[in-house]
């Protein structure tokens, strides 16, 4: 089955579910939404490394010291574990290439199309696309793969997810995890131009 046979049939799966829920939740008026997401999804737990449902970044050496904008990006499924594309052929599960996040950006999965359940199916399948592409990193990178997975899933009704998109509203809506990780993603920016702006200012 190719690549994208298996998404055709991925999604008239998961809209069956999906049909099948709504009909359940209007037989059962006892559980709450907040019930239901607590039971589905795992709670985030910095310590632990889990970021479920969240976009997830962390800086480059040496690049991002010059660009600070600009840093390796994952996505973790609905358990916290961070999908990343690391290298040729090479998506990492738990063990983000250039060290833990230092912030992350938390969705909600049921912007999915239809719904939470489609959320780790379609991740699962870009990292699997991923694992069979070549690392480009000025065409074909980390914020690619996440950006193919927010297109499988149509996440917030989308599927024009790309690099640059990312980029920027992982500026907009990401949250530190730390102040050390603050200070991790912006201290080496600002020692190298405060010795750029000294010397200037002396020569």
């Amino acid at each position: 089955m190719s690549y994208w046979s298996e998404y055709r049939s991925l999604m008239d799966d998961s809209n069956t579910v999906e049909t099948g829920k709504s009909k359940a939740s209007e037989a059962d008026t006892g559980s709450s939404s907040t019930e239901i997401m607590d039971r589905k999804h795992a709670k985030l737990d910095i310590k632990k490394h889990r970021f479920p449902n969240c976009i997830v970044w962390t800086p480059l050496p040496l690049l991002t010291w010059i660009f600070p904008v600009i840093g390796h990006m994952g996505i973790a499924d609905s358990n916290g574990i961070i999908h990343d594309f690391a290298g040729p052929y090479m998506v990492s599960e738990d063990n983000m290439a250039f060290g833990w996040p230092t912030k992350y950006w938390q969705l909600d999965p049921y912007s999915a199309q239809a719904g939470a359940d489609n959320y780790d199916k379609m991740l699962h399948m870009a990292s699997q696309e991923y694992r069979n592409r070549m690392h480009n990193l000025c065409c074909d990178n980390c914020h690619s793969h996440v950006a193919m997975a927010l297109n499988l899933m149509r996440y917030d009704n989308s599927s024009s997810w790309n690099m640059f998109k990312l980029c920027f509203l992982m500026l907009a809506h990401s949250k530190y995890v730390s102040f050390w990780g603050f200070l991790k993603t912006w201290l080496p920016f600002l020692l190298l131009t405060a010795c750029i702006v000294t010397f200037v200012c002396v020569f």
